[in-house]
């Protein structure tokens, strides 16, 4: 389920079966690494919208949590363990954290949820076509970790 008001809607009235949040986490620069950063935008974005179809009516696909990349890594931290907190309180039993941002891989063990990072693929050449391969197999392989962490806790 994705975060539009029909979805939520979807997903409050069978709250039971939806226990994982999937949320993307994209850096943003302002400068020289700009193109980067929508590249990696792109590619998580493409990604987490073909996850979410894989697994509708099992989890919910938030909006991506951004934050500026010169911004104080404490401070992210911080506001990301806030909606941690808050996606708990409202009975989510399993949180993915998908990333292109490298930086996330040294502060993993501080989340309570999953981080995957994946280097992000530019697509920006690519045809239709080519996307849709690409992703795709890249979710083929995300599956089995999904299912993985799910089979953990029961």
């Amino acid at each position: 389920m994705k975060w539009t008001p029909q979805d939520i809607e979807t997903y409050l009235n069978a709250k039971e079966y939806v226990d994982t949040a999937v949320i993307p986490l994209f850096s943003v620069s302002i400068g020289e690494d700009m193109k980067q950063s929508a590249a990696a935008a792109e590619f998580i974005t493409l990604l987490t919208g073909y996850l979410e179809r894989q697994f509708t009516g099992r989890l919910l696909l938030f909006p991506p949590f951004t934050y500026l990349n010169s911004k104080n890594s404490e401070s992210i931290l911080s506001d990301l363990k806030d909606w941690e907190a808050s996606l708990v309180k409202g009975e989510i039993h399993h949180i993915f954290y998908i990333t292109s941002d490298i930086n996330w891989r040294d502060r993993e063990k501080e989340l309570n949820g999953s981080l995957i990072w994946l280097p992000a693929i530019p697509l920006e050449n690519m045809n239709d076509s080519q996307k849709v391969a690409i992703i795709d197999s890249q979710v083929k392989q995300l599956l089995g970790l999904f299912t993985q962490k799910w089979h953990e806790s029961e």
